[in-house]
């Protein structure tokens, strides 16, 4: 069993991948006391996304290509962990916003037993992230009302740059229902509410001026899937046995 799977969503995101994955696959063969692989997890590419996959898995040792034709980060991310064997799961955004020096102290924190999941965040600590004034009002705004509606103590549910144990994802990943943008965000509440322990870490980060992300639609989105997980949770703070940093 490997020490760490990290999974790289990707849509369209032909532009990033060739220079993104050469500087992960870089910066993991540094990181000699883990055994790791990477999935480039293409869920419903329309572009070159597929084959330029393909040709880093071939090129570079430990990284392999993984497609569904559906659309959804969420539902990639569950199919890729599900069915990796290694001891932590991860996940990042392809265009590496998050600085990458962040990652082994989240990978150490899950490996070592300490915590279950552990999370980046953007909010801990402003001075070490750099976006745009949309961005940073609408993440503010949207954890502010996930705070507000359920009750939970992590700071930023969107970032993309979490770890998380296999045990974790085997027991929580199949009770998510949403295969989107809000698959993050549910699957911490339900971590959170069952006790797990979760490591909030700020981390380095730089928008991608050029993200394929629409902020309004993933916006509505989350806000949907807040509504529903609400209604289906009501509101409460975790259970009295939660563990979190």
């Amino acid at each position: 069993m490997k020490d760490l799977c990290v999974a790289v969503p990707v849509l369209n995101e032909e532009r990033d991948l060739r220079k993104s994955v050469p500087l992960l696959h870089g910066f993991l063969s540094r990181q000699t006391q883990w055994l790791w692989e990477v999935v480039i997890a293409d869920n419903g590419s329309t572009d070159g996304t597929l084959a330029i996959a393909k040709e880093l898995g071939a090129a570079l040792r430990n990284v392999r290509a993984w497609h569904t034709d559906v659309k959804g980060r969420g539902g990639a991310l569950r199919q890729v962990w599900l069915e990796a064997e290694a001891k932590v799961l991860a996940y990042m955004d392809v265009d590496l916003s998050a600085d990458l020096a962040y990652l082994p102290p989240l990978v150490q924190a899950v490996r070592s037993g300490g915590y279950d999941l552990a999370v980046g965040s953007r909010l801990l600590r402003p001075g070490l992230v750099r976006r745009g004034l949309k961005r940073e009002a609408l993440s503010r705004g949207y954890n502010w009302l996930l705070r507000l509606a359920l009750g939970v103590h992590f700071s930023d549910a969107q970032c993309g740059f979490k770890t998380i144990s296999c045990a974790a994802v085997r027991a929580l990943v199949p009770l998510v229902e949403d295969n989107g943008w809000f698959f993050d965000t549910e699957l911490l509440v339900l971590a959170e509410r069952q006790g797990y322990r979760i490591l909030d870490l700020p981390v380095a980060w730089k928008d991608d001026p050029d993200t394929r992300v629409r902020l309004w639609s993933a916006a509505i989105a989350d806000v949907k899937g807040l509504i529903r997980l609400r209604r289906k949770l009501g509101r409460g703070s975790p259970p009295s046995n939660a563990r979190l940093a």
